[in-house]
């Protein structure tokens, strides 16, 4: 069995603090109450057959509901998670309004074995971040992205 591959953009901004990146927050029942390790690069999954970058553009549409900004994207190389995925990302540079933000939705079982099914926002909410705190919240294992873009933006 082939490992699963999600593709991604993480936007970033300079600011007079620093460079931020923007992360979403996973939606549903599971992450409600977490903030650590449940804040990820806005991405998704493909099929073998699709061409990752192409992929992220249409996962940053599909989670956040808004066009992919255009712009230099930066390689960020590609990620393996706890889980076995493979993640795929790209940074642009690009400002967002988080309240432009009109998140995908997903449906699953809610509460467990009860038979009832509920929609819930891909990501429920979008932030700013400065690399440390970004680095505090992320996926643990796309922090290597940040490191990444650390090095790029410096």
């Amino acid at each position: 069995m082939t490992a699963r591959r999600s593709a991604g953009l993480l936007l970033f901004r300079r600011t007079d603090a620093g460079v931020e990146v923007l992360l979403g927050h996973m939606g549903g029942p599971f992450w409600a109450r977490r903030e650590a390790g449940a804040w990820t690069v806005p991405k998704g999954e493909y099929e073998p057959d699709e061409p990752a970058w192409e992929a992220a553009r249409r996962e940053f549409r599909e989670e956040l509901g808004v066009a992919p900004p255009d712009g230099e994207a930066v390689g960020l190389g590609e990620v393996r998670q706890t889980n076995g995925k493979i993640v795929t990302a790209w940074a642009v540079e690009a400002d967002l309004d988080p309240a432009a933000v009109e998140p995908g939705t997903f449906v699953m079982e809610w509460p467990p074995r009860s038979g009832r099914t509920r929609e819930f926002p891909e990501l429920d909410r979008v932030a700013w971040f400065g690399l440390e705190r970004a680095r505090e919240v992320i996926v643990r294992a796309q922090s290597a992205f940040l490191d990444r873009l650390a090095e790029h933006s410096g």
